[in-house]
This record gives C-alpha cells, structure tokens and sequence, in this order.
C-alpha cells in the first residue's frame, strides 16, 4: 500500500468525507493519476477554514483510494475540479506538532513545512502507520 498525503483546509476536507471524495491541487487531475486504488490517503489541514488565518496544522482524515480514475464535476461558475473516490475511515484529528520528530518527511527539521506547499506527495509505511496510530484508526 503506498501512501499520500493531501493537503486542504479542514472545511473541505470535511465535506470531500461526507461525500466520499478527495480533490487536490484546486481540482487538477494530474496529482490525482499518481494515486492507486488500494493506496492509503492522508489530509493534513493547515487551516481549519479556505483562505483564512485560523491555524490548524493538524491531520483530519484518512482512508484508502477506491477504484476507478478521477473525474471531473461541476461545481458551478465554470469550476469543474477533478475528484477521486475514498473509503473514508473512522479517525479523530492529531497534530502534527507532537508528531514532528517521528515522522521521516519533516525530519525534526525548522522547515518541516516545506513539503505541504507542493499539495500532494508520497509517504513512507513509517510515516503512514505514525500518523494512523496518532489519528487512532486502522487502515
């Protein structure tokens, strides 16, 4: 099983749970072609609402890609963003902070954001059983 993590404010990510999808990267299909079915998917929210200065730095969901490729939809206003399926899995939010010296992407490192920014990137089985066991779920 490989492993991704997304990122997005915790509003979205909230409502991609409620309708069994994720999209990344403002819609683009592209990052979304690099994910597997049987592949495990991991949201970490900066923010807990788009476009606001609400700190949040915590990871809010995890599962496991279905089958099939993305799609696209229609959002209204000429925004048809790309989305692909998810078994969301039964998790609570964890921190990254408590986690930052365990996990293999951030290093312990002072620029342990650096990343994030780039909206979609592959991680370890260190890092996902980590961040599974802190959101006290089972992949």
């Amino acid at each position: 099983m490989a492993g991704w993590i997304a990122v997005a404010s915790a509003e979205h990510v909230r409502r991609g749970r409620a309708e069994g999808f994720m999209q990344v990267c403002h819609g683009k299909a592209a990052p979304l072609r690099r994910i597997r079915p049987g592949d495990a998917v991991v949201y970490y929210s900066p923010t807990a609402e788009f476009r606001k200065p609400d700190r949040l730095q915590a990871f809010t969901a995890i599962g496991v890609a279905a089958g099939g490729m993305p799609y696209q939809v229609d959002m209204g206003g000429g925004f048809r963003p790309f989305r692909r399926d998810v078994d969301w899995r039964t998790a609570r939010e964890a921190p990254i902070r408590p986690l930052l010296d365990r996990l293999d992407f951030t290093a312990g490192g002072r620029n342990w954001g650096y990343q994030l920014r780039f909206g979609l990137f592959a991680i370890g089985a260190h890092d996902l059983a980590v961040i599974a066991a802190a959101m006290d779920t089972v992949l």
